[in-house]
């Protein structure tokens, strides 16, 4: 882009919905890909924000618990369009993935048993078994930097797998160290520039590194002290309405209330975050079995927005199972239920960005919370490693270690393993090749019958 260029047009907000609409329906690759996929349209193509200030908002929704994608299209929109404009982007971005999982639950839980259907997810589930190592790997790769690091993921995984400690308490350690290790070995806890300056420019943008600080993006207490009561508000009539209307041990209250301290657990992401949620959704509460939890997993990878949105099919399959509105409206039960278990997990990624933007924006300084996040990022690496021991382990021996071993489902773990880690290719390909290779595998089988 020459520097005689001009900066694009002003956008309005109608324009914004319909870019963010469509976005939530592409939003595939994880988080990596949808944060690249908005930097190619709002950085490099559109120019709606500058290269530095797009950098700027990331540091700060990698720290946030909650899907960083998200919050980072949250925060993109509450920018450009003050809070319409925020909560229209980051809405928009889980939506569709809300609508299309509700729809690929009720198939799962109505037609789950026919052929097809059970082919497909035999399939993905070696697959999805591979993703979680190669994110595992990613990850690690990134952030085990040094030798303390690499003790804080071990001591993580001991505690979770030999241990059974609970996930809050990994993360809160880990957070713990990482702070220690801040202020006492300094440069074994830096951030290792995953997100560094600018180096490149795209012209001039909409949102440039110059550009005047809007009225409605300066800090003040006033502001904050709105939208923390806004949203806690917000928080406690559904809560309450939940719990006068089901009472408080009923399956939706419950499911808001656990679904709440989950988002607020989601440092590193979806992967880090899914033993909690196992812990507490099978485990627990038994809303669903560890065979349904990968079922919903796998087809969590097969669709747009953040992996997080897995717990739409928690929701759904504990809504129908549990019949909350009696037998006769199974799909009511499961649509309710998603829709409950989704607004609790995303409620406080809005608050995050609506209430700390404003000072991220004023300030322009480097983020204080990055020791903690690396301690707590080491220790995700952990914790995503028995994740993918849990799934190698049900999917390779689905009748328990004392059955047989499933040589097929390794077969097609071991081909996925090879794209992802020897071809790097992207994991919607791998998804739909494991899918085909489970359907084939499944028509065989009734041919061979």
């Amino acid at each position: 882009m020459g520097e005689g260029a001009s900066a694009p047009d002003p956008v309005s907000l109608r324009e914004a919905f319909v870019f963010w609409l469509k976005l939530g329906f592409v939003s595939f690759g994880g988080p990596a890909g949808q944060i690249a996929l908005m930097h190619q349209e709002l950085v490099e193509r559109r120019r709606w924000i500058s290269e530095r200030r797009f950098l700027h908002a990331l540091n700060y929704c990698m720290v946030l618990p909650g899907p960083e994608a998200q919050q980072l299209a949250t925060y993109i929109g509450w920018l450009m369009h003050r809070t319409p404009g925020g909560l229209v982007a980051g809405g928009l971005f889980v939506l569709p993935s809300l609508f299309i999982l509700i729809a690929l639950s009720w198939v799962y839980m109505a037609f789950g048993q026919q052929p097809a259907v059970a082919g497909v997810l035999y399939g993905i589930k070696p697959a999805v078994t591979a993703i979680v190592v190669f994110a595992a790997y990613r990850i690690g790769s990134r952030a085990l930097k040094n030798g303390w690091l690499w003790g804080i993921a071990v001591a993580a995984f001991v505690a979770i797998f030999a241990l059974q400690l609970p996930f809050p308490l990994i993360v809160l350690c880990a957070g713990a160290l990482g702070y220690l290790g801040g202020r006492y070995a300094p440069d074994k806890f830096a951030v290792g520039g995953a997100h560094g300056a600018a180096k490149l420019s795209y012209g001039p943008a909409l949102i440039d590194d110059d550009t005047p600080t809007p009225a409605h993006v300066v800090f003040s207490w006033r502001h904050f002290r709105r939208v923390l009561a806004f949203f806690l508000g917000l928080w406690f009539l559904a809560i309450t309405g939940l719990t006068l209307a089901f009472g408080w041990d009923a399956v939706l209250t419950q499911m808001a209330w656990f679904f709440t301290k989950a988002a607020l657990l989601t440092f590193g992401g979806a992967y880090a975050v899914l033993p909690y949620v196992y812990q507490g959704a099978v485990e627990h509460f038994q809303w669903l079995n560890a065979a349904q939890m990968m079922d919903g997993l796998a087809l969590g990878e097969t669709t747009p927005g953040p992996l997080i949105m897995v717990v739409a099919f928690v929701g759904f399959v504990g809504g129908w199972s549990r019949a909350l509105f009696g037998p006769d409206a199974l799909f009511l039960a499961g649509a309710v239920a998603a829709s409950v278990v989704t607004c609790a997990t995303f409620l406080p990624s809005f608050m995050f960005i609506l209430l700390g933007g404003p000072f991220i924006e004023t300030t322009h300084g480097n983020l204080k919370l990055t020791a903690p996040l690396t301690g707590v990022t080491a220790a995700v690496v952990g914790v995503i490693v028995n994740l993918a021991l849990f799934f190698a382990t049900h999917v390779l021996w689905p009748q328990g270690l004392a059955g047989p071993f499933d040589w097929r489902s390794a077969l097609i773990g071991l081909v996925a393993a090879v794209a992802l880690f020897r071809y790097q290719v992207g994991v919607m390909a791998v998804v739909l090749g494991a899918a085909l290779a489970g359907l084939a595998l499944s028509m065989a089988r009734l041919l061979l019958a």
